[in-house]
Order: C-alpha cells, then sequence, then structure tokens
C-alpha cells in the first residue's frame, strides 16, 4: 500500500540578501598597512570617510558601529608594533579602521536545506489546535560554509503553515564565551580517548597548565608538544583529536532584541571552521519534566568531521559541546526525545551504511552501539540513515529514515520500534515513503529529498524537509494511516 503523502505548496529558499558583517583579516602585514593609511589620515578626513559607510550600512545590521568597534578591538594590539597607544585614536578613527577589517557574507546565498522542526517554547497567541513550531535550516553560502538558522511558524487545524514574519538585520551571538577547562576534568577526557595514551603521555601536554586554563593555552601546549615528539603524518590525527576536545566547548548569548530568525549559528570553533551540518533538533524531557533543547550536528573542518551538541532552553542561550566517546565519529546522531530504561538513547551510524543505536548514562558520552537497521530494499542498498530524532506514539518509536539508491537518489522512508525495547524493529515500510518529484529532483545535488527532524500535530506527521540540497518544504502524513501499515508490515 502506499501511503498518501500530501505535499504543501510553502518553500523556503535561499535568500541572498540576508547578510552577516564577519570579521575580515589578511594576516599581520596586511593589517598594519592599512592601519598606517588610516592613521596618514587626519581626524576630520577619517570622519568624512566613515559617516557614508555608517549611513549605507545601519539599514543592513543592527548596530553598525558596534560591529566596527569590536572588529578594530580585535586587530589593536597590533598598534603597539607601530608604537601607538590604540586608545589615542577618536571614535571615527576607530570605526574606520573596524570597518577595514569587516565583510558581508551572505549566510544562505548558495543553499537553504536539511531542516528539523520542533514545538516552540512559546506557544502564546496561537489558537485551538495550532502549534508554533521552530524551523531549523542548513544555510550555506560562499565556499560552502554551513550555519543553522532559524524560521519560525503556526500550524492551524489542517496543518497549513502560516510563516511568521522574517526579521532582516541578521545577527551571529553577540556574546561568545569561551569554555575554561579544570585539568582533572580534562584528564578525564582525554583518559576516554584510549588510542591517544599509548602515544601521547597526557603529562606532557598538561603538566605545565594550571589547575584552570583556557583553550589558547592548551592550544599552545599541544603544539610545543607536537614539535618535540615529530611524530609521523599518520599519527597527525591524535593531536588533531585533542584540539577537538579542546576547542569544542564554548557558549553563545544572543541579544534579547533579536528574532529567532535573525539569530545565526555560525562556526566558531576550529573544527567546524568549514561548516555546520545537518542539525537534529529535538525537545527532550527530563525525569522531572523539565525541557531542553538538544541538537546534534557535524562539524567540518574541510578535511574531518566531528560530532558535536547543542543545546538550549530558549533559543538566546546556547551551549555547544563535543560528543565523546568511540561510536562519536561519523554523521547522522540523533537523540532520543526522552530516556529509555533510564538511559539516554541515541540513533547513530557507525560505518556510513547501517542504523545503530547506543545507550548512555552521559548525554555527552557514547561508548558502544548495536546494530538497528541494514539496507533492505532496492531503493535503500547503498545505505540507510536516520532523518532526525525518533517520535514516540503509542504504538512505538517512529522513525523517519532517508535510504539511498541506484544513481545515488535519496528517498524518505519510515520504520517503528517497540516503545520499550527501541533496539526491536516493528515494521519498515517496504516502498519509500517520499521520492524526489520532477520539480524536487533539480538543485546542488539532484535527485535527494532529506529531513533532520519531524513533529506530529493533529494526528498528523509534519515533515520538513530538503529539496535536492537546495531550498526546502514539508509534507504531512496521516499518522494513524501510517502506523497501521507499518504494524502489518511483515519483517524478514
Amino acid at each position: 500500500m502506499q501511503i498518501a503523502v500530501t505535499r504543501k505548496d510553502i518553500k523556503f529558499r535561499p535568500d541572498a540578501s540576508r547578510v552577516i558583517a564577519r570579521f575580515l583579516y589578511a594576516g599581520d602585514e596586511r593589517a598594519l598597512s592599512t592601519i598606517r593609511s588610516v592613521l596618514e589620515m587626519s581626524k576630520n578626513e577619517a570622519a568624512v570617510a566613515i559617516n557614508p559607510v555608517l549611513r549605507d550600512f545601519s539599514l543592513r545590521h543592527r548596530n553598525i558601529s558596534k560591529i566596527f568597534e569590536r572588529h578594530f578591538n580585535r586587530i589593536s594590539h597590533l598598534f603597539k608594533r607601530l608604537d601607538l597607544d590604540s586608545e589615542s585614536l577618536n571614535t571615527a578613527q576607530k570605526l574606520l579602521v573596524g570597518s577595514y577589517f569587516t565583510m558581508e557574507y551572505s549566510i544562505e546565498s548558495a543553499a537553504f536545506f536539511n531542516p528539523s522542526i520542533v514545538e516552540h517554547p512559546d506557544q502564546s497567541e496561537t489558537g485551538p489546535d495550532e502549534k508554533r513550531v521552530i524551523f531549523s535550516f542548513r544555510a550555506t553560502g560562499e565556499g560552502h560554509i554551513s550555519s543553522i538558522v532559524f524560521r519560525t511558524g503556526v500550524l492551524d487545524k489542517y496543518n497549513n503553515l502560516i510563516i511568521e514574519p522574517v526579521g532582516k538585520m541578521l545577527e551571529e551571538a553577540e556574546h561568545i564565551n569561551r569554555h575554561i577547562y579544570d585539568k582533572e576534568s580534562f584528564k578525564d577526557l582525554l583518559a576516554e580517548m584510549k588510542d591517544v595514551h599509548g602515544i601521547i603521555p597526557p603529562g606532557l601536554i598538561l603538566d605545565r597548565l594550571d589547575d584552570k586554563f583556557s583553550y589558547e593555552e592548551l592550544k599552545i601546549c599541544i603544539e610545543e608538544a607536537r614539535k618535540s615528539l615529530h611524530l609521523a603524518a599518520d599519527k597527525e590525527i591524535l593531536f588533531n583529536q585533542i584540539n577537538w576536545l579542546a576547542s569544542s566547548h564554548y557558549e553563545l548569548d544572543f541579544s534579547l532584541d533579536t528574532n529567532i530568525s535573525e539569530r545565526v549559528i555560525f562556526p566558531v570553533s576550529a573544527n567546524e571552521k568549514n561548516g555546520i551540518e545537518d542539525a537534529r533538533f529535538v525537545k527532550f524531557t527530563n525525569d522531572k519534566n523539565e525541557v531542553t533543547y538538544y541538537a546534534t550536528y557535524t562539524a567540518y573542518d574541510g578535511v574531518s568531521i566531528l560530532p558535536k551538541m547543542l543545546d538550549t532552553k530558549d533559543f538566546y542561550h546556547f551551549r555547544v559541546l563535543p560528543l565523546h566517546g568511540e561510536i562519536a565519529q561519523n554523521k547522522g546522531m540523533a537523540l532520543f526525545p526522552r530516556k529509555v530504561n533510564g538511559k539516554y538513547a541515541m540513533l547513530c551510524r557507525l560505518d556510513g551504511f547501517n542504523n545503530y543505536i547506543a545507550f548512555s548514562d552521559n548525554v555527552n558520552i557514547w561508548r558502544e552501539a548495536q546494530l538497528l537497521q541494514q539496507p533492505k530494499f532496492p531503493w535503500e542498498l547503498i545505505q540507510i540513515g536516520n532523518c532526525g530524532s525518533p517520535i514516540e506514539t503509542p504504538e512505538g518509536w517512529l522513525v523517519i529514515t532517508h535510504g539511498v539508491g541506484p544513481m545515488r537518489e535519496y528517498v524518505l522512508g519510515a520504520s517503528l520500534f517497540d516503545l520499550q525495547r527501541p533496539e526491536k524493529e516493528i515494521g519498515r515500510l517496504k516502498s519509500p515513503l517520499l521520492m524526489p518529484n520532477a520539480e524536487e529532483r533539480e538543485g546542488y545535488v539532484p535527485n535527494v529529498v532529506y529531513s533532520c527532524g519531524s513533529t506530529i500535530h493533529n494526528d498528523d506527521l509534519i515533515i520538513p524537509y530538503a529539496m535536492s540540497d537546495y531550498a526546502s518544504t514539508y509534507a504531512t502524513v496521516n499518522l494513524r494511516e501510517l502506523l497501521n501499515e507499518l504494524k502489518n508490515s511483515k519483517l524478514q
């Protein structure tokens, strides 16, 4: 039986006009040359030069002068090399210098894809049978650098979406708080990386550090250890693992006067400099009925990937943490929305081909996993993976999957797992739930539909999905019809 899927008309498309103001730096020598050129101007000439810049770009950015000032402060240490005190400059000079170290980056000019959906923490001013939701997207711009962005909307009783107004003044976090490490705790984290100890004695790196230390201090020690050990190139990955661990902890605070559609989670740490990919958001409820929104995502540095996690309660303040343990090494980790039998549970894909499930006492540490699903049908023989966190239903855990088949076509499927024993598969659709149609198959990566998380509303499954890695939309499926088909499917 083919399940009826209702595609909705709404499209989320890339918008090149959505820009953030990024710090621009091309090395000390060019920076010093720029500073000298500005200082050759009189104070009046500097004021004349900065005024039209402020006038033009204040229409595109909230408090552009504050951004210029922040970027000026990032290069102010260079004034010592010119035997100058940066504080001797007046406001116009500082802002002008800062403007030369600023560039606009169009965060979604290339693609707007791989969405997830969660219930909004604010359900005020919604009517009967309505639900406010948050969509997250992978936004990609120049250089294929990906970030996380958001949209909000209200699903009505028929699951039509009314998109709420989208702000134009995009911002990165107002404050980025780097993590301060405790030496003993960091030793415990290193102890999880068993393959490191036989090659790199932890004391070689940590003994020179105080009991409390920053990432920058640790980075210096890592570089010194690298030089002293002269490791072969194939062992460099071990240092990279420690660097990843050290740079992965930070916190983000967004201004209270930003709309959620204006908040951009842009790469911060070294291990994600080439992109934050495919965030799978889930509304997690703990044993005390307290809610935290988690998102697992993939950090990409241009060579290697690293699974990471962020959490938030209000979408203003975010903590970013690495995922530790032997199985935290591939794309597509997806957290269950609650503990199962007293443990956190996670879907994952260790080998790139099959689905696995893992359990842990700690949401950040994942050591063991067991095989959950293997490709079975022609449309998923290349690989099978999850499309977001499992959804709890009275009949079992509903998991939307993706399968890759001939011509590398990505399609969506569905499976059902036992509520008390989620490692037990109850049923799996024999045919794809959703395949790319004529419109959806054209894009940056042809023949792909993909999702990072679904939800249930008014007895329908709501599936946001990307169209060939370019734009996004959503579809609805009758939940009862889908569950009945899954329960009646015969697993062999």
